[in-house]
């Protein structure tokens, strides 16, 4: 068994459980990863070589990076520390971390050097081929400059991923935050995260090799293994910084020169931690089991495992609750496409944990399991959306009628729409309404005006239905998965369905069936879904007050929980009934909307005063009302390209109003509940 008497003091482990806390107070981050950021592009073809991939999904990728991204999803306040290019895939990167919570105050641009890049295959359960490209790149040259000893003080913790120890340049730069971080009573984490490619051991496009002896390596590792408190490793990433032919000899030699906690992971079977002496043999030492399931892809498992066990680690939890989580994080991830985004949310975790204890061999496939795959939908962090104030011109058939009744060109409708556009980017501006307003644009027409509302960070839908079809039909054909593919993720899917819960059995279920493929696909393609329920009016069917109450209650029935709803104004009480529905059924849906029917502004103010009192109602998209008086005469020629931008920023905007003022007046009246007695 390996000694630890004669090492140096700043090497001391932390307390054990029930002792003192194991980190400073007061410090207003978590943990502070220094490490690699780079894109991951996986290719889509599981079961592929790499050479034969076709397409790939773009991905936050990099050991470190996927650590912070995953502590940051678990609840943690993590920062970034690292470079990336100044270029659109460092922009992806940090946007990407900073959209999940995560500190990119430190993520310094390079203006020298490009991101980092990773091509990954998924061919079989044993073969993970993939490929760095990481000559000179970005987050291999972060400095000792990029930061200063306060951000470090900041911190609960530092972690180090072994590839950032690999070159002189980055070597010098760890050791310089590691210094800082001993001076001030920050806990420091190794993920060794072995690489041998990084290292220079291998070919270059080597990159699925994930073992190589090497005695520089090995001592080179060993004199800094003092430096850290918690060491995280696989059985071959512990016999590199052993540098011995066993796990249990090399981790006998890791304790010579360190006490820090060390925890092994040992792939289905769970984890070991080692917090004393090593033991002659590892059988002495219990195995934290986790959860068996089956593999799609290991890539990223061990990240998701070091953020599963700092999110305990980091709230002084016992070790054994903090392996509990880091073996669910990795089973979790080793079952879904990508790093990044395959990560776990608190809510996924309690689930999967909780199911498995049930029933383990259910859980062997999380990934077919429908609440599971819904809760990674609906759990991670989302662009808020507490206020729509939208203009709907997706329009078809109304616009070619305009042009008809005008004798206007048809081809002249684009640039209306674009003009659209315009008028409510000007909105925006003058009445500050960043992060608020939204559009509805259609791709028949209005493509170009879609081009360049996107990147403005509003909401865009785009519809997909073929319109004023019964049963519903897809614009684009039955193959609503195959459209969905070439859309911005950032554009909505909307779909007008004429939908009546009595509608006749064979209607009702032909509708129903295309409302399931287009689900489905949303699904699988991440966009979100608005569903517009318009109950026609036809002879035979029931107008009631309860009609859309049912409808909705009937899609839920089936299992359709859209994020967002377009519905018709109803009266208060309705809107009550519709509340309860969707706080039972489904309370991650985002809200409903209110679609405008054409009728006059007074109208709609009524309809937003009886809404104002909802839970769940954030907003408007209307169209006729705002673009039909103008839009006419533009294309008549009687006005021009200003006086349209003018028309039509003067309803929008006054329906704003109208839309703010309801709300005024009912948290004025909530404020004193004697007011509405008064009045009566």
């Amino acid at each position: 068994m390996a000694s630890t008497r004669n090492l140096p003091p700043d090497a001391a482990s932390p307390p054990a459980s029930g002792a003192a806390p194991r980190f400073a107070p007061g410090r207003s981050v978590d943990v502070i990863c220094l490490g690699r950021l780079a894109v991951d592009l996986y290719a889509q073809q599981v079961g592929a070589r790499l050479e034969d991939a076709a397409t790939f999904a773009k991905y936050l990728g990099g050991s470190s990076a996927n650590i912070a991204f995953g502590c940051a999803r678990l609840g943690l306040a993590s920062a970034m520390l690292t470079r990336v290019g100044d270029d659109h895939m460092g922009r992806f990167l940090t946007d990407t971390l900073a959209n999940e919570g995560c500190d990119v105050s430190r993520v310094r641009i390079d203006r020298e050097r490009l991101t980092g890049l990773v091509l990954l295959g998924l061919k079989d359960r044993d073969t993970f081929p993939l490929i760095f490209y990481r000559e000179n790149c970005a987050d291999m040259a972060v400095d000792e400059d990029d930061f200063d000893e306060a951000f470090i003080a900041s911190s609960k913790a530092l972690l180090i991923t072994g590839t950032h120890l690999s070159t002189g340049q980055v070597n010098r730069t760890s050791r310089r935050a590691l210094d800082y971080a001993r001076r001030n009573g920050v806990r420091t984490v190794l993920d060794i995260d072995y690489r041998p490619v990084l290292w220079g051991l291998t070919a270059r496009a080597d990159g699925e090799t994930r073992f190589i002896a090497s005695e520089g390596v090995s001592a080179h590792l060993q004199r800094l293994l003092p430096l850290f408190d918690l060491v995280i490793g696989t059985e071959e990433e512990f016999r590199i910084a052993g540098g011995q032919d066993t796990l249990s000899a090399s981790l006998a030699a890791v304790r010579g020169v360190t006490r820090a906690t060390l925890v092994v992971k040992r792939g289905p079977l769970g984890c070991q931690i080692v917090e004393g002496d090593v033991p002659a043999s590892l059988d002495d030492l219990p195995v934290q089991r986790g959860v068996e399931v089956d593999v799609l892809n290991v890539l990223g498992a061990g990240d998701a495992f070091a953020a599963g066990f700092l999110s305990g680690w980091l709230r002084d939890a016992p070790l054994e609750d903090c392996a509990r989580a880091a073996n669910a994080c990795g089973a979790l991830v080793v079952s879904r496409h990508g790093c990044a985004p395959a990560m776990p949310t608190p809510a996924e975790l309690d689930y999967f944990l909780r199911e498995a204890a049930v029933d383990p061999e259910r859980m062997r496939r999380p990934d077919r399991d429908a609440t599971l795959a819904r809760l990674h939908r609906v759990t991670p962090a989302r662009t808020r959306r507490d206020e729509v104030l939208g203009f709907a011109f997706d329009h078809r058939n109304p616009f070619f009628e305009l042009a008809q009744q005008t004798g206007a060109d048809e081809a002249r409708i684009p640039h209306l729409k674009n003009l659209f556009v315009e008028a409510v980017a000007q909105t925006e501006a003058a009445l500050g309404l960043q992060g608020r307003v939204g559009v509805l644009i259609d791709d028949r027409y209005g493509q170009d005006a879609l081009n360049a509302a996107s990147g403005r960070g509003w909401w865009i839908g785009r519809p997909v239905e073929l319109p004023g079809s019964v049963p519903l039909v897809f614009d684009h054909g039955r193959s609503i998965g195959t459209t969905l593919a070439s859309w911005p993720l950032e554009q909505t899917v909307k779909c007008l369905v004429q939908f009546h819960p009595d509608d006749p059995a064979e209607l009702r279920i032909e509708q129903e069936a295309q409302l399931r493929a287009l689900y489905d696909a949303t699904q699988a393609s991440g966009h979100e879904l608005l569903l517009e329920v318009i109950p026609p009016k036809r002879d035979g069917l029931p107008n009631a007050p309860d009609t859309v109450y049912r409808a909705l209650k009937r899609l839920y029935n089936i299992g359709l929980y859209p994020e967002w709803w377009k519905l018709e104004p109803m009266d208060a009480a309705q809107w009550r009934a519709i509340d309860a529905l969707i706080a039972e059924r489904d309370p991650y849906c985002r809200g409903v909307v209110l679609l405008g029917l054409s009728a006059p502004v007074d109208q709609l103010a009524d309809g937003f005063r009886a809404a104002a009192a909802s839970r769940t109602c954030r907003g408007f998209t209307v169209g006729r009302t705002i673009f039909h008086e103008p839009g006419h005469a533009w294309l008549a020629g009687r006005i021009g390209d200003d006086e349209l931008i003018a028309r039509v920023r003067r309803t929008f905007e006054t329906l704003i109003a109208a839309w703010r003022a309801a709300h005024d007046a009912h948290r004025a009246q909530s404020a004193d509940p004697a007011r509405e007695e008064k009045a009566a």
